[in-house]
Protein backbone atom coordinates (compact mmCIF):
# COMPACT_ATOMS: atom_id res chain seq x y z
CA UNK A 1 0.00 0.00 0.00
CA UNK A 2 1.58 3.71 -0.85
CA UNK A 3 1.49 6.35 1.70
CA UNK A 4 -1.87 7.66 0.44
CA UNK A 5 -4.16 4.58 1.21
CA UNK A 6 -6.20 5.84 3.59
CA UNK A 7 -6.53 9.30 1.94
CA UNK A 8 -10.49 10.03 1.78
CA UNK A 9 -11.08 6.84 3.48
CA UNK A 10 -13.46 7.56 6.74
CA UNK A 11 -14.52 5.50 10.09
CA UNK A 12 -17.83 4.04 10.02
CA UNK A 13 -18.88 6.12 12.48
CA UNK A 14 -18.43 9.34 10.34
CA UNK A 15 -20.07 7.95 8.00
CA UNK A 16 -23.24 6.91 10.65
CA UNK A 17 -23.20 10.31 11.43
CA UNK A 18 -23.07 11.39 8.34
CA UNK A 19 -26.09 9.60 7.67
CA UNK A 20 -27.76 11.28 10.69
CA UNK A 21 -26.76 14.72 9.29
CA UNK A 22 -28.81 13.94 6.27
CA UNK A 23 -31.88 12.41 7.36
CA UNK A 24 -32.24 15.41 9.88
CA UNK A 25 -31.38 17.76 6.79
CA UNK A 26 -33.83 15.43 4.11
CA UNK A 27 -36.73 15.69 7.37
CA UNK A 28 -36.63 19.16 7.50
CA UNK A 29 -36.62 19.43 3.46
CA UNK A 30 -39.48 16.98 2.81
CA UNK A 31 -41.58 18.83 5.49
CA UNK A 32 -40.78 22.00 4.11
CA UNK A 33 -41.74 20.66 0.20
CA UNK A 34 -44.75 19.07 1.53
CA UNK A 35 -45.86 22.08 3.51
CA UNK A 36 -45.67 23.45 0.14
CA UNK A 37 -47.59 21.50 -2.15
CA UNK A 38 -50.71 20.94 0.63
CA UNK A 39 -50.28 24.98 0.36
CA UNK A 40 -50.20 25.40 4.21
CA UNK A 41 -51.50 28.47 5.90
CA UNK A 42 -48.86 29.39 7.01
CA UNK A 43 -46.33 28.65 4.30
CA UNK A 44 -48.87 30.71 2.14
CA UNK A 45 -48.72 33.47 4.27
CA UNK A 46 -45.06 33.64 4.66
CA UNK A 47 -44.44 33.33 0.60
CA UNK A 48 -46.49 36.15 0.41
CA UNK A 49 -44.88 37.85 2.82
CA UNK A 50 -41.64 37.30 0.76
CA UNK A 51 -43.02 38.87 -2.13
CA UNK A 52 -44.01 35.64 -3.69
CA UNK A 53 -47.37 34.84 -5.61
CA UNK A 54 -49.47 31.80 -4.11
CA UNK A 55 -49.31 30.21 -7.43
CA UNK A 56 -45.77 29.31 -7.13
CA UNK A 57 -46.29 27.35 -3.76
CA UNK A 58 -46.95 24.18 -5.42
CA UNK A 59 -44.11 24.22 -7.86
CA UNK A 60 -41.47 25.12 -5.18
CA UNK A 61 -42.65 22.40 -2.99
CA UNK A 62 -42.42 19.89 -5.66
CA UNK A 63 -38.99 20.93 -7.00
CA UNK A 64 -38.01 21.20 -3.52
CA UNK A 65 -39.03 17.44 -2.68
CA UNK A 66 -37.39 16.65 -6.24
CA UNK A 67 -34.28 18.32 -4.91
CA UNK A 68 -34.06 16.08 -1.77
CA UNK A 69 -34.60 12.93 -3.33
CA UNK A 70 -32.05 13.08 -5.64
CA UNK A 71 -29.86 13.67 -2.36
CA UNK A 72 -31.46 11.10 -0.79
CA UNK A 73 -30.28 8.75 -3.98
CA UNK A 74 -26.73 7.90 -3.03
CA UNK A 75 -25.74 7.84 -7.49
CA UNK A 76 -27.70 11.61 -7.67
CA UNK A 77 -26.48 12.54 -4.25
CA UNK A 78 -24.01 15.35 -5.21
CA UNK A 79 -25.96 16.50 -7.70
CA UNK A 80 -28.90 16.65 -4.96
CA UNK A 81 -26.23 18.85 -3.03
CA UNK A 82 -25.31 20.98 -5.67
CA UNK A 83 -29.35 21.58 -6.50
CA UNK A 84 -30.31 22.01 -2.80
CA UNK A 85 -27.18 24.26 -2.54
CA UNK A 86 -28.85 26.85 -4.78
CA UNK A 87 -32.33 25.89 -3.23
CA UNK A 88 -30.70 27.32 0.39
CA UNK A 89 -28.93 30.54 -1.84
CA UNK A 90 -32.35 31.25 -3.03
CA UNK A 91 -33.64 31.61 0.68
CA UNK A 92 -30.90 33.10 1.59
CA UNK A 93 -31.55 35.64 -0.40
CA UNK A 94 -35.02 35.93 0.56
CA UNK A 95 -34.33 36.02 3.53
CA UNK A 96 -32.28 39.51 3.48
CA UNK A 97 -34.40 41.21 0.74
CA UNK A 98 -37.35 40.56 3.59
CA UNK A 99 -35.08 42.58 6.02
CA UNK A 100 -36.57 40.33 9.12
CA UNK A 101 -34.98 41.34 11.97
CA UNK A 102 -32.33 39.56 13.51
CA UNK A 103 -30.05 37.27 11.30
CA UNK A 104 -32.77 34.79 10.00
CA UNK A 105 -30.63 34.54 6.67
CA UNK A 106 -28.15 32.58 8.19
CA UNK A 107 -30.16 29.72 9.14
CA UNK A 108 -30.32 28.62 5.25
CA UNK A 109 -26.54 28.97 5.19
CA UNK A 110 -26.03 26.91 7.97
CA UNK A 111 -28.27 24.37 6.89
CA UNK A 112 -26.77 24.41 3.77
CA UNK A 113 -23.70 23.65 5.56
CA UNK A 114 -25.29 20.54 7.22
CA UNK A 115 -26.20 19.07 4.15
CA UNK A 116 -22.81 18.68 2.92
CA UNK A 117 -21.14 18.10 5.82
CA UNK A 118 -23.41 14.90 5.76
CA UNK A 119 -22.28 13.93 2.07
CA UNK A 120 -19.17 14.55 2.80
CA UNK A 121 -19.38 12.11 5.83
CA UNK A 122 -21.17 9.52 4.54
CA UNK A 123 -19.72 9.65 0.81
CA UNK A 124 -16.37 7.79 0.67
CA UNK A 125 -16.11 9.11 -3.03
CA UNK A 126 -16.35 13.06 -1.98
CA UNK A 127 -13.97 12.40 0.60
CA UNK A 128 -11.20 11.22 -1.77
CA UNK A 129 -12.08 14.46 -3.82
CA UNK A 130 -11.97 16.78 -1.54
CA UNK A 131 -9.59 15.19 1.54
CA UNK A 132 -9.18 17.25 4.44
CA UNK A 133 -5.37 17.77 5.38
Amino acid sequence: MGANANVGGGSRRAVWIGRGISSICVLFLVFDGVTKVIRESHVVHAMAAGGYPAGVTVPLGITLLACTALYVVPRTALLGAVLLTGWLGGATDSMVRMNAPGHPFLFPVFFGVLVWLGLYLREQRLRRLLPLR
